[in-house]
């Protein structure tokens, strides 16, 4: 055990939670703790969501399957960073000048149905949780290979420690945490690397075990092709759909700075992203019988002192344990935020203020997803996250892409489409995450459903929308108005809002 490390994650935990403190004192109202009162710069809000988005999945999960199948699994690097190339084209400033809270709000103001926002919330909820059980997982991973402990001690240290942050001070506290964390990762990952580069170039290491043929050459193996397109299709697509990266276009003060955090978002994801591959390529130099031993997703813990005895790898194993729990605590801290704000308002608001609501909803979220964790514990992280891509670009990119850019689309055509896609892909989630798939074709299909599920969604809800015409929105013309001219243009929607129905506080 390293005691430098576990005095690293203490650090960061502690660090977290006195930022949750602060946020308790300048979070005040509602809108505060649901969308820091829309009052979120461009360069703040894109250390954020990168800070939020680069997850478990990012940080352990990416080197993990370089290093376990080589060259294919580049596609989730790229992938989750070219869906924010289609967020900023398609949606960003659109979302933003819809002026809805979360996406939920948006499927009511566009469609204008309160089917179509039940069923958004019932996905939120869905998505939300299955991308918080890799967060839980990874924290377990990291603990175990610090100190032996079973991996759901990780997964309930990072909820309690997220739960507390989130109920503090909302989304103001945990803007300001993921910023620094977003930092503090990239340079967990940077420095060690440097290290471990500069001894390889001077004393080479061990020749990796991993035949060269298998991890080099793309699409090797049964199905390989489907398996590669349909990842690409759902890491491309799904980003726009996820509801804990949509609600931070909320936060930002208009549609421009919207776009301008993109495109910032962008090149923090970018050069983020060369780090973990490399990770992988190290441990095929340094590590392969991780592959053997199936501890693939330890491999960037791991490597420090494999390559470095006595201090200095302790000290750089002590680095990448902060940075790895700052990705845990960052992402989860944004999955609770949203799915917390939507369970806020559509089960509890009622019931109680928009704060209390919000705190309760919380609580939820994080505690049905420790169960879920411990029940797919033998799930890869990047895949487990994988998955929550597939179901948000089945479900709410049909959604946004078309509500945004088709004045065609119908509640009905919306509700179908939704529930068409979401249960075809949550189905092969939850199947995979319980061990449960068939062999062959149909197995290929459960682990990557998004080739088939998207095209699926997209089809049905322009066929029911093209079936049910005659029942478009009332106030089609000025939504659509509202999603496309400049955002200090007033608009008059008569009896309808979209801050005025549903709205926090």
């Amino acid at each position: 055990m390293s005691t430098l490390a576990v005095v690293a994650v203490l650090v960061v935990s502690l660090a977290t939670l006195g930022v949750g403190a602060i946020g308790l004192r300048i979070s005040r109202t509602t809108s505060d703790f649901y969308v820091a009162s829309r009052a979120v710069g461009p360069a703040l809000n894109a250390s954020a969501i990168s800070g939020e988005y680069l997850s478990a999945a990012s940080f352990l999960g990416v080197a993990g399957l370089v290093l376990l199948r080589g060259v294919d699994m580049l596609w989730y690097p790229v992938g989750w960073t070219a869906g924010y190339v289609l967020l900023l084209i398609f949606v960003a400033a659109p979302l933003r000048r819809s002026r809805a809270y979360t996406l939920p709000d948006f499927a009511e103001f566009r469609v204008e149905s309160l089917v179509a926002r039940r069923v958004s919330s019932a996905l939120v909820v869905l998505i939300g949780v299955f991308y918080l059980v890799p967060q839980f997982q990874g924290a377990g991973l990291t603990l175990r290979a610090l100190t032996g402990a079973p991996t759901w001690v990780g997964a309930v240290v990072v909820a309690l420690v997220v739960l507390a942050n989130v109920v503090s001070g909302g989304m103001r506290s945990i803007t300001i945490a993921q910023a620094f964390q977003y930092w503090l990762k990239l340079l967990a990952l940077l420095l060690p690397l440097a290290f471990m580069l500069a001894h390889w170039h001077r004393h080479g290491g061990p020749t990796g075990r991993l035949h060269t043929v298998d991890w080099v050459e793309p699409m090797q193996g049964a199905h390989a092709p489907y398996l590669v397109y349909s990842l690409i299709l759902a890491t491309f697509l799904g980003t726009m759909g996820l509801p804990h990266v949509a609600v931070r276009f909320y936060t930002n003060r208009d549609g421009r700075a919207a776009r301008r955090t993109t495109v910032a978002v962008l090149a923090m994801l970018s050069a983020f992203y060369l780090l973990p591959t490399l990770y992988g390529v190290l441990g095929r130099v340094f590590a392969s019988d991780l592959v053997t031993s199936g501890r693939s997703d330890t491999v960037v813990l791991e490597l420090p002192r494999r390559i470095f005895d006595g201090a200095a790898g302790d000290l750089l194993t002590a680095l990448l344990c902060a940075g790895a729990f700052a990705a845990f605590l960052s992402t989860s801290s944004g999955l609770v935020v949203s799915v917390g704000g939507v369970i806020g308002q559509d089960l509890l608001g009622r019931r109680f203020d928009g704060v209390t609501a919000f705190r309760l909803a919380g609580v939820l979220a994080a505690l049905a997803t420790l169960v879920l964790t411990l029940l797919s514990s033998g799930l890869a992280v990047a895949h487990a996250v994988e998955l929550a891509f597939a179901v948000a670009a089945s479900t709410f990119c049909p959604l946004l892409l078309l509500g945004i850019w088709w004045r065609g689309l119908t509640a009905a055509g919306a509700v179908a489409g939704m529930v068409v896609g979401g249960a075809l892909s949550v189905t092969a989630v939850v199947s995979v995450m319980v061990g449960e798939t068939p062999g062959g074709w149909a197995g290929a299909v459960f682990a990557q459903p998004a080739l088939c599920t998207v095209p699926l969604a997209f089809a049905t809800m322009v066929g029911v929308s093209l079936a049910t015409r005659s029942r478009l929105p009332v106030h089609l013309g000025r939504t659509m108005v509202r999603l496309h001219a400049p955002e200090d243009l007033e608009l008059d929607r008569g009896s309808y809002h979209p801050e005025a129905a549903h709205r926090p506080g």
